[in-house]
């Protein structure tokens, strides 16, 4: 897996790092169980602060996606085993809100609701293509 971080977008770099470890996830680029670099190490390579990798892995083991093993570092969690009922609907609603707030952005520039279900679905099938075309 290979990061890269662009220092000149107004995204945090702890955001970055928590969105491309997802985007590996989803991908199957990383599997569960799979080791992520240690803090120290990726923040080496990334040339950012410990602080800031450390901010990304607590992001993404409070969202469930990252199990950390004491001294042992983070790994990817099986997040079909590992999510109960309750953080599976939690997530859902997340994901429901954000849609939300961009449903309202494109309709508040002129965009309709065609417009934005054709972006919806072209996304959708992007992300979920993936998978198939690796395997």
């Amino acid at each position: 897996m290979i990061l890269s971080i662009d220092f000149d977008t107004q995204e945090p770099i702890y955001r970055q790092i928590r969105s491309q470890i997802v985007s590996a996830v989803a991908s199957g680029e990383l599997a569960p169980g799979d080791p992520l670099p240690s803090v120290r190490s990726l923040a080496g390579d990334l040339g950012v602060n410990m602080h800031t990798v450390n901010k990304a892995y607590a992001m993404l083991r409070d969202e469930g996606y990252v199990t950390m093993r004491g001294r042992s570092g983070a790994y990817v969690a099986d997040v079909k085993r590992s999510a109960s009922t309750a953080r599976a609907q939690e997530h859902r609603e997340q994901i429901a809100t954000e849609l939300a707030r961009l449903a309202t952005e494109l309709k508040a520039r002129g965009g309709t609701r065609e417009e934005f279900l054709a972006i919806a679905t072209a996304q959708a099938d992007h992300v979920f293509s993936q998978n198939k075309e690796g395997e």
